[in-house]
């Protein structure tokens, strides 16, 4: 199974593999997919590797052709459509009085299907919605909901850490987190000041949590007394990615050491 290829469907959609067969595809390549129904369009996320099929959760479907100009034109086509469409249905979600909060809205590349996400408190009958629209647009009509961090990742921003948000730029999938992974990185234990503009733990805890993991086997514990060049000392603060130690002295002076230099007692 090494002819895959990662994709990303549409701009919202899920990566799923496909297969390339012959053709000579790119990372970042715009291609014209196979689809449940009709034909759609993606991204390419990630070249052919090894894949093992039981980790493939449904028969991959093929790869057609790289986006031409033409294609892409067609996109654009779509994409103010699906503005549209956007504007309209949030009216409709208005007018029903439905507990729902529009998030974006994307056509298939054939125009077969429309689909709009949407977050909520929990089930929503939307069936009368559906029908509604289905009569506007002509078309298959879709809505899936998703859950908050999904929302970031489609809209996107700017993390406190001066960065566009990991979820909308690199992450393809989303992993727990916990308070312990903030506790491992010595994080403030405030969950306003771990959280992202989702209002969830940063994922950046879960992705680095092993880099911490393994840096705290190599430390000296908070409270231990240690030996450094001058002298002996008990450790109040550890800094994981300078690798130094700061020590109370003796003599109640602190100072920073680096980790090399410091020794159990």
């Amino acid at each position: 199974m090494n002819d895959l290829v990662l994709i990303r469907r549409r701009a919202y959609g899920r990566d799923q593999y496909y297969r390339r067969r012959e053709l000579r595809i790119e990372l970042g390549d715009y291609c014209i997919l196979e689809a449940e129904r009709g034909v759609d369009y993606g991204k390419v996320m990630a070249l052919p590797g090894e894949i093992k099929k039981e980790d493939l959760k449904k028969q991959p479907k093929k790869i057609i052709r790289v986006m031409t100009k033409e294609d892409h034109g067609q996109i654009e086509v779509n994409r103010e459509k699906a503005r549209n469409a956007f504007q309209t249905c949030h009216e409709k979600v208005i007018e029903k009085g439905i507990t729902m909060k529009l998030v974006a809205a994307e056509y298939s590349f054939d125009q077969s299907r429309l689909l709009f996400y949407f977050t909520a408190e929990g089930r929503i009958d939307f069936r009368e919605l559906v029908k509604d629209l289905a009569a506007i647009f002509k078309t298959r009509i879709e809505l899936r909901q998703i859950g908050v961090r999904d929302e970031a990742k489609i809209r996107g921003g700017i993390g406190p850490c001066g960065l566009h948000l990991c979820c909308s730029s690199f992450l393809r999938k989303f992993d727990p987190v916990n308070i312990r992974m903030a506790k491992n990185q010595r994080q403030p234990l405030d969950t306003e000041k771990i959280s992202g503009v989702c209002g969830r733990l940063f994922c950046c805890l879960r992705y680095e949590d092993s880099f911490y993991r393994t840096a705290f086997r190599r430390f000296p514990k908070d409270g231990d007394m240690v030996i450094t060049p001058r002298g002996k000392g008990k450790v109040i603060d550890l800094n994981y990615i300078k690798e130094t130690v700061l020590v109370e002295m003796e003599d109640e002076i602190k100072q920073e050491f680096s980790l090399k230099d410091v020794n159990h007692e």
